[in-house]
């Protein structure tokens, strides 16, 4: 009847200005930008991100490079759990460990990140890469990731420059 992943993993955001907090984080990452990858969707514990192919991304074998592929996965986990963190706290990556299951070949890969389990003090996330090739999705890869929530620590541009 229904995708049971999505009723278990209902979560409320902490902070009501989330999703601009999100963005605004996203768009200082100059990097982000630099590929060309794009928040899509922001939801209290979920995150779609799209990265169209460039030539520059890829490897050897014309497939997504796994750097490339690891930043996405990174990001899609951090703004998922960041999306559940008080407006004065932020998360930072402890480990993440991806499986990549298929090559990343095609137009674009789209990044979709979920928190599997919020906690006080680390949160898991997880991470679905799928490769895109003439309209349809293949996924490409798993990822798991944990984060640590630091509290009293704004994600702010005037933090980093203390």
């Amino acid at each position: 009847c229904c995708d049971l992943r999505a009723v278990m993993n209902e979560f409320a955001a902490r902070d009501l200005d989330f999703e601009a907090h999100i963005r605004v984080s996203f768009g200082r990452q100059s990097f982000m930008q630099h590929i060309g990858a794009e928040l899509t969707h922001v939801m209290p514990g979920r995150v779609e991100m799209q990265l169209p192919w460039q030539e520059f991304l890829g490897q050897q074998h014309g497939y997504f490079h796994g750097s490339v592929i690891g930043t996405i996965v990174d990001n899609a986990c951090g703004y998922a759990a960041f999306s559940l963190a008080a407006a004065e706290d932020s998360v930072l990556t402890v480990e993440y460990k991806l499986n990549l299951v298929a090559p990343g070949k095609g137009e674009a890969l789209i990044a979709r990140g979920e928190v599997v389990k919020p906690g006080r003090t680390l949160t898991v996330c997880e991470a679905r890469i799928y490769a895109v090739n003439r309209g349809k999705e293949k996924l490409s890869v798993i990822a798991l990731e944990t984060l640590t929530l630091l509290p009293d620590t704004p994600d702010s541009l005037e933090r980093h420059r203390d």
